[in-house]
């Protein structure tokens, strides 16, 4: 139903009235329905909205893995792509480079140790070498320790690779490969004592002993050790006797863990590193010989044990076969002048 509104007005000469009609529809309003309508659409496009961003977070996170959900000893085996890729890569370097960097072979016999570990691998490396970042990838799922006598070399392979988390310390030595005989000899005579085999390295006083490290370091259980260090080329290198003795008390002395340490030594063939191996490593744990490259399998031994090896003369034989052929080597060069 239409209303309007009358409008009148009265003119001053005389008495005619104009009436105007104003139509409703001008001033016509929106409807309590119309509104409703409106606000309906409103709550539709809100819940939709809520539903969509729901659904989305939902499926973010079942398709992406949760770093809070892994537990700090689960593990993730190296894929053997990448394990081929990095023995790829360090080989194919090795090609053309100096002859002290370590052949196919000698890294294959590291590597197929440290696949081999039933769980995550403890592996302790002296010396920093062209290899160093390659057995720190190769042991990817386990915990890798350097040690070297150069301070200046770790600073620069941590600052080089800041991405990698390398764990590395430096170590005193104060051995020299001249003094070798001499220091071997005082290590046998204290064999029941500060040199035995069974022994906390951090409390001993033994000349071979390496006892500045930090105190965790002894109480890892280490299933590989390498020793690719210190220098021993000269005569007044420090020589790698110390890190061999080292070895072979951390293995046979480790809690926990596993039985067994594997213990690689290289440039196995050198007087030092060859005596040095059969004394605290032995003979008798020899279990492969490839290039320069000795491996060594010790196993956990009882605290009342006081000989390195059950045959404890196959180390005197090789020092005493190794004076006589310095012996032999000076008379010839006495003959010759």
């Amino acid at each position: 139903m239409k209303t309007t509104t009358t409008t009148t007005t009265t003119t001053a000469n005389s008495n005619t009235k104009l009436i105007l009609l104003h139509p409703s529809s001008n001033f016509h309003k929106p409807t309590s329905n119309a509104a409703a309508s409106v606000s309906h659409r409103l709550w539709l496009l809100f819940f939709f909205t809520f539903f969509t961003l729901a659904f989305a977070l939902a499926l973010i996170n079942t398709t992406l893995p949760n770093p809070t959900t892994l537990s700090p000893t689960s593990t993730i085996p190296l894929p053997p792509s990448i394990a081929d890729a990095l023995l790829h890569y360090a080989i194919s370097s090795n090609a053309s480079s100096a002859s002290s960097h370590m052949s196919l072979s000698e890294i294959t016999a590291i590597s197929t140790a440290l696949t081999a570990c039933s769980h995550r691998c403890n592996l302790l490396v002296f010396g920093l070498t062209h290899e160093s970042l390659l057995w720190h990838a190769l042991n990817l799922n386990g915990r890798t320790v350097f040690l070297d006598d150069s301070e200046f070399l770790i600073s620069k392979f941590e600052q080089s690779h800041p991405y990698h988390g390398i764990e590395a310390y430096d170590v005193s030595f104060a051995t020299a490969v001249k003094d070798f005989k001499s220091l071997l000899s005082a290590t046998k005579s204290q064999v029941q004592n500060d040199c035995r085999p069974v022994q906390n390295l951090l409390f001993s006083d033994c000349k071979l002993g390496i006892n500045d490290l930090p105190n965790h370091i002894y109480q890892v259980p280490w299933d590989v050790i390498l020793v690719d260090g210190p220098s021993g080329y000269s005569p007044a290198s420090p020589g790698r006797m110390a890190p061999i003795f080292t070895a072979g008390v951390l293995a046979r002395s480790k809690k926990g863990g596993g039985a067994k340490t594997h213990v690689f030594v290289h440039d196995f063939s050198r007087e030092v590193e060859k005596i040095s191996s059969d004394e605290f490593l032995c003979r008798e744990n020899l279990v492969q010989a490839v290039d320069l490259l000795g491996h060594f399998v010790v196993e956990k031994m009882e605290d009342n044990r006081f000989e390195f090896c059950r045959n404890s003369t196959s180390s005197s034989s090789s020092l005493r076969s190794s004076s006589e052929s310095s012996g032999n080597e000076d008379g010839d060069d006495d003959e010759d002048d």
